[in-house]
């Protein structure tokens, strides 16, 4: 938004031309990689920007939305695999945040089995979503004040999105990771969401605790 550029367009442009990073250049000499050899799952911006090209095709990325409406991106790469993610939410005057719809694409290398891919990726929403919105601990005199789901709320039914459209990118490259990978590009998409349907930045997660309402 400060850049006065088009979100995705912007970010392409920051993952930069299509090559293997060179850690070695960078003078990046003990990166974890997984336990894997950085030969053979290298840091990949070519597959890192077309999840993001197909993610926001696929989200109709740019289209206009309503009063209070709007739509985030991130992109993220982990557990050896691309995730990008594009969350539409919808704001109420009271500051209630419902997110109709996410749509992501995921690229872990050879999908041995899609539908699970999948099906990871929609768990994985979930899970993060309950972050975003409830997940905190307290302490308090030296006890922590949290026991169990009555007083530690996740993401029900009736909060989840509504729909969760999963991208699954085919390719021939060697198998990563399809269940966290689609945790961490979840929160900074939501949030970016919630500025571009509000004008409001969330510095600090859970977001229940953060007033959206109108001013």
């Amino acid at each position: 938004m400060a850049a006065g550029r088009d979100h995705a367009e912007y970010l392409k442009e920051l993952i930069g031309n299509d090559r293997h990073v060179d850690l070695a250049a960078d003078g990046v000499t003990d990166y974890f990689n997984y336990d894997n050899d950085i030969k053979k799952y290298p840091i990949d911006t070519a597959r890192l920007k077309n999840v993001v090209e197909i993610v926001t095709r696929e989200a109709g990325w740019g289209k206009k939305m309503p009063e209070r409406s709007g739509m985030g991106l991130a992109v993220h790469r982990s557990f050896l695999t691309y995730v990008a993610t594009v969350i539409e939410v919808d704001v109420a005057k009271d500051g209630k945040v419902t997110i109709p719809r996410v749509v992501m694409a995921v690229d872990c290398g050879t999908a041995v089995n899609p539908d699970r891919v999948k099906a990871q990726m929609e768990g994985a929403c979930i899970y993060a979503m309950s972050a975003c919105f409830f997940g905190e601990i307290t302490g308090k005199q030296g006890r922590i004040q949290q026991h169990n789901f009555d007083d530690y709320p996740v993401a029900r039914m009736d909060t989840a999105p509504r729909a969760v459209e999963v991208h699954v990118v085919e390719s021939e490259e060697p198998p990563g990771g399809a269940g966290e990978p689609g945790v961490p590009p979840f929160a900074p998409a939501l949030c970016n969401a919630i500025f571009n349907a509000t004008g409001k930045r969330i510095r600090a997660l859970p977001i229940v605790h953060t007033d959206l309402s109108a001013t």
